[in-house]
This record gives structure tokens, sequence and C-alpha cells, in this order.
């Protein structure tokens, strides 16, 4: 990061940043403990993350706020611009991460008290852990400045669309096995939708991150295996 002659510019956008970090820390945690919750059937985890919506919603405006009063003041060009316009659109992504998150809490409680199937728990919680290191990698990798890293993640959102496929289809399976799991597995594709929706997001940070590091647009084109979404355009 070039340094300002003027200190309290360099902490302005310091601070920005480290909301950014804290935000991307805090949607970690929601998505992670959402998903346990879920599998767990534990309410009062589910609560809790429903709660984080707030602390998250508090931290994104006071991110704008920041960044507005910023550009007003300081009026930035050229890389500081795009990085404190780069830092309002991650946050968004950020935010809507942790809606994503407090809608899967939200469905605890009507996915109910019978445990989910082991095989499909498991898929589930797979599918959590490599969004999940989408979520707190893409942070990461923003504030190392690793633009290589952030054009790798926004690759690797294919893996996500893979397992949101494999939980589609086991779904399925266990709708037409037992008419009785209808309504819990309809709960529960809603979830794996949202935590591919989550890899999206994660996918709009990097591109944007990669902007603010290095000027310049990723490629346009990127890989898409949700095969649910070619599905529903053949019927």
């Amino acid at each position: 990061m070039v340094e300002h002659t003027v200190a309290s510019f360099d902490e302005d956008l310091a601070q920005i940043d480290r909301l950014i970090r804290d935000m991307g820390d805090l949607s970690g945690s929601m998505v992670s403990s959402s998903t346990t919750a879920l599998l767990q059937s534990d309410s009062a985890l589910a609560q809790r993350v429903i709660s984080d919506d707030a602390i998250m919603d508090a931290k994104q405006r006071e991110l704008d706020e920041r960044a507005i009063t910023l550009i007003a003041r300081r009026q930035p060009m050229a890389q500081d611009l795009r990085s404190v316009v780069g830092a309002i659109r991650m946050a968004a992504d950020l935010e809507r991460i942790g809606d994503l998150a407090k809608n899967i809490a939200k469905r605890v409680g009507a996915v109910g008290e019978t445990a989910t199937p082991k095989a499909l728990a498991q898929t589930i919680e797979n599918m959590s852990s490599l969004v999940l290191s989408q979520v707190y990698g893409v942070v990461s990798a923003y504030v190392g400045r690793d633009a290589e890293g952030l054009s790798t993640l926004r690759a690797d959102d294919e893996k996500v669309d893979i397992k949101y496929t494999a939980v589609f289809r086991e779904l399925l399976t266990y709708m037409m096995e037992d008419p009785r799991n209808i309504s819990a597995c309809t709960h529960l594709l809603f979830c794996a939708k949202n935590l591919e929706r989550i890899g999206d997001h994660v996918t709009n940070i990097a591109e944007n991150a990669y902007y603010v590091i290095t000027g310049t647009q990723l490629p346009p084109y990127r890989p898409k295996s949700d095969e649910m979404s070619v599905a529903a355009l053949t019927e």
C-alpha cells in the first residue's frame, strides 16, 4: 500500500481494511455455526447466528460511512479510489454472506429434531467446509494483496457448484425413498442453495479485490458446473 504524506489518510485506509477483515471473520463464523446448528439441531446456536447478523449490518454501515467520509475529505485518486470503492463492494457481499448464513440458521427449527442421515450430513458438511475455506481465503488473499490467490479462488467456485449438485441429487433420493422426508429435505435443499450462493458472493469479492490490487479485471468467463441450472433450462 502506498504511504501518504498525511498519516491520518493511511490510518483511514487501514481502518477500512480492518473492517473488511472483521466482516470476513464474522461471516466465516456465521457460515460455520449455521451449518453446525443445522446438522446438530442446535436451536441456541442458530439463534446466536441470527443475532450476529445485526453486528454484521452495523459493521457494513460503519464501513460505508468511513468510506464516504474519506472520499469527501481526501478526494482519493487511482489506487486509493479503487481501494475505497472496492471495499464498499466487498462489504456488501460479505453482508450478504451473513444474510445467507442467517437464512440457514432460521431453517434449523423447520428441519426438526430428527437427525440428518449420516451420509447426507457428511455431504452438506463437506460443502460447508469448502465454502468456509473460500470465505476465509478470499479475505486473507485480499489483506495479503495476493492477486494470484484471488484468481485461483474465483476459479475454485466450480468445486462448490459440483458439491451442490451432489447434495441436490442425494436429497432427491431421500425424498423419493420416503415421502415423509420431503419437508425436511426441502429445507435442507434451500440451505444447500444458500451455501452455493455464498460461494458466488466469494467470487464477487475475489473479482473486486483483484481489481483493487492490480487495476485490471479478471476475464469475464469463469467455470460454472451447477448442473441443476442447466437441467432447468432444458426441461
